[in-house]
């Protein structure tokens, strides 16, 4: 397979695009082949919930490790929760020996957030474009999903714009100190992410509609930011091998369909089409297989089916309660947006009051319900439309008793980025606790942003715990909501495949982590009910068989499943048609 992103790579490659399209796998095949062609090379996880150790099949940390097989190939993660640490004690060793230990608990508290852990990341990020990888041929980037890799991408240039101008180099103590030193590290690092003979941004995609339109959506964005250095990967183009098949010829036409109707800010990008293949991309031989020509396989029989109840049973369990949070999680591209709408539409056929809602910055909610329905409230949390709201919250309170010139200052304290998740927190808050008297469905950011977010709510609780020793009385967090099984219920959605199930199960981990117990897991998009005899499709049934056995195995207290449907389930009739 004729691959042109291999001929002539520049020196950084970064992979984005929606969760689910492949990227881990492409920036792993790419970093594989690139080894394997005798060159050194750094593959990097930006990824909260990163799953390269899987795909490599080895234990990863935040230092270059070599990767048994592949001579000349390293990797590493990018680790949150360790990256924040060692900038806590950067923060701290600043404030120098004249600060007592209550000073430096008081800073370790103001460092506690999902803000530092940006931060922390965006550090390390920044310091492997402007030399820290010297040694490598190429570094190669596999990002977070989309809204976490603009943010991520954003950075350089909004700490830069923050710093100029602000003679003080720090709105709150914490996450921002010392950052007016690093100003030059900043350019340097816009300079390298902007400029096409270092810098190759990989916008991936899937043939899917909804993908198609967050990638072009995000080549508009980084174009907005100077980024218009970019070029497109179509993965899992199928092909048909096996006429009067309609399951293949539907899944066919609509992919052609889809690839024919780029808009024009994709269709003007060089491109490449991967093809879809009947393994999973774990390992270096499936990765190493990628980019060849897959040897036709003779047909195989139809493994036996296993009986999983489908979202019309799932829908009626959960009107059961009358009310309460509803919170849809999982790994990017799983498809947690349609089952989310799937469940609100049926909630409100059942006679509920319904608010629909997203946590994810590359939202798409209303896309999915096309319609309107009496009962149903659809919208999303905007990250900007929440911290203007926050920013005039603050003003009007804090800001009140100040004069002009304090205020101005506060503004420009609130111009920092940090300021974003501090909104975008507020109000997730005020919609869970909306959940007291309704329905509330909540269709959440992939993983990693999902549990940055998560981060936020428990830093919120450890500083209403710490203050309720002060004043007498009884509050509920967000947290304590989260963890009540009785008002929330998390639902965790994953494909049948092997990755998308390994993130739901380390997830579920995290999340008992906090107390917090899935209700249900859905398996989505699944072809085993359907009957197709073609061979590519035939294996990769036999594989969904193996990971919803492992579902039911042990992973799941509930499971629930939804077909594969060769056309999206987008507008109110199709989604009642699933529940």
């Amino acid at each position: 397979m004729n691959f042109s992103l291999m001929h002539d790579p520049t020196h950084y490659l970064f992979f984005t695009g929606k969760g689910g399209v492949g990227k881990t796998s492409l920036s792993c095949a790419v970093a594989v082949s690139l080894a394997d062609s005798g060159k050194r090379v750094l593959l990097v996880s930006t990824d909260p919930a990163s799953n390269l150790d899987e795909m490599l099949a080895v234990a990863l940390c935040d230092q270059p490790t070599a990767i048994p097989g592949a001579p000349g190939l390293f990797a590493l993660n990018i680790d949150p929760d360790k990256s924040a640490e060692d900038y806590r004690l950067r923060v701290i060793d600043q404030l120098g020996s004249a600060a007592d230990e209550a000073e430096r608990a008081t800073v370790r508290e103001q460092l506690s957030g999902a803000c530092t852990s940006e931060i922390a990341a965006f550090d390390e990020f920044v310091g492997l474009l402007v030399g820290d990888a010297d040694g490598f041929d190429h570094v190669i980037f596999d990002t977070a999903p989309t809204g976490h890799t603009l943010r991520l991408l954003s950075l350089p240039r909004a700490w830069t714009g923050f710093l100029q101008g602000n003679d003080r180099g720090a709105s709150c103590l914490g996450p921002h100190s010392g950052l007016k030193m690093q100003e030059e590290r900043f350019r340097a690092a816009l300079r390298a992410l902007a400029d096409p003979d270092q810098t190759s941004i990989v916008l991936v995609t899937r043939a899917d509609r909804g993908a198609v339109r967050e990638a072009a959506r995000t080549s508009d964005e980084l174009r907005s930011l100077g980024l218009g250095n970019q070029r497109l990967v179509i993965n899992g183009v199928f092909r048909a091998s096996v006429a009067g098949d309609p399951v293949a010829e539907g899944l066919a036409r609509d992919h052609a369909a889809v690839i024919a109707a780029l808009p024009e800010s994709l269709a003007d990008l060089l491109r490449d089409e991967v093809p879809l293949r009947s393994f999973d991309m774990v390992g270096l031989p499936a990765l190493r297989a990628l980019f060849c020509d897959e040897v036709p396989a003779a047909a195989i029989e139809r493994p036996q089916a296993i009986e999983v109840a489908g979202l019309d049973a799932m829908v009626d369990d959960l009107a059961k309660a009358g009310r309460g949070l509803i919170m849809l999680m999982g790994k990017g591209g799983v498809g947690k947006t349609t089952v989310a709408a799937a469940v609100a539409v049926g909630l409100v056929k059942r006679g509920h009051k319904v608010h629909l809602t997203t946590t994810d910055p590359a939202a798409h909610v209303a896309l999915v319900v096309d319609g309107s329905l009496e009962g149903l409230v659809v919208d999303r949390i905007d990250p900007a439309t929440e911290t203007a709201r926050y920013v005039e919250k603050v003003i009007a309170t804090k800001g009140r008793d100040m004069d002009e010139a304090d205020r101005a200052l506060l503004r420009e304290d609130l111009a920092s980025p940090c300021t974003e998740e501090v909104a975008v927190f507020h109000a997730f808050s005020r919609i869970v606790a909306e959940a007291r008297a309704a329905f509330v469905v909540m269709d959440t950011a992939p993983t990693g942003h999902t549990l940055l977010l998560l981060d936020a709510t428990g830093a919120y609780h450890r500083q209403m715990a710490q203050d309720m020793g002060k004043v007498q009385g009884r509050i509920i967090t967000p947290l304590m909501r989260l963890q009540d099984p009785d008002y929330t219920r998390i639902i965790l959605v994953a494909l049948p495949e092997t990755t998308p199930v390994s993130e739901a199960a380390s997830l579920q981990e995290d999340l008992r982590r906090a107390q917090i117990e899935p209700w249900a897991w859905v398996v989505n998009r699944s072809l085993a009910q359907t009957v197709t005899r073609d061979p590519l499709l035939l294996r990769r049934i036999a594989g969904e068989a193996a990971q919803i056995a492992r579902i039911k195995g042990g992973l799941a207290q509930r499971m629930y499943l939804l077909p594969f449907a060769a056309e999206p389930p987008v507008g109110i009739p199709r989604l009642l048609a699933l529940t």
